[in-house]
């Protein structure tokens, strides 16, 4: 299973979805989340103040998320959620570690707990 992660400092879920210049992906097979990619992406958030949905971003951010069936990110606006989710993607918020925040998402979509092997998810 592929999890997106909002990272700025590659090894914290430090970011919220709107900000990230980037997404690290993870595959969690085996129950041990392992680094499979770098998707550079245009930063979604225009820190305007009406908070517009911006399609042609969202579009070129879900692109790079190809394959993902969630993105873990610090926070993540309330229209952005819903359309990731209107297109099969979780979207999760958390703060921490990234292989902690992983394998937690991981057990929440595959109802594991985390503990599932390669062949299960």
């Amino acid at each position: 299973m592929l999890i997106a992660v909002a990272s700025k400092s590659g090894t914290l879920v430090d970011q919220h979805f709107g900000h990230a210049e980037r997404f690290l992906i993870y595959d969690c097979a085996g129950g041990k989340p392992q680094l499979v990619d770098q998707k550079p992406v245009e930063k979604y958030c225009s820190f305007d103040p009406d908070h517009p949905f911006r399609e042609d971003k969202f579009s070129a951010i879900l692109a790079a998320l190809a394959g993902c069936r969630a993105v873990v990110s610090a926070q993540i606006g309330e229209l952005p959620r819903q359309e990731l989710e209107k297109r099969g993607i979780s979207a999760i918020s958390a703060v921490g570690p990234i292989d902690q925040a992983i394998l937690a998402a991981h057990g929440t979509l595959c109802g594991c707990g985390g503990g599932c092997g390669p062949n299960n998810c």
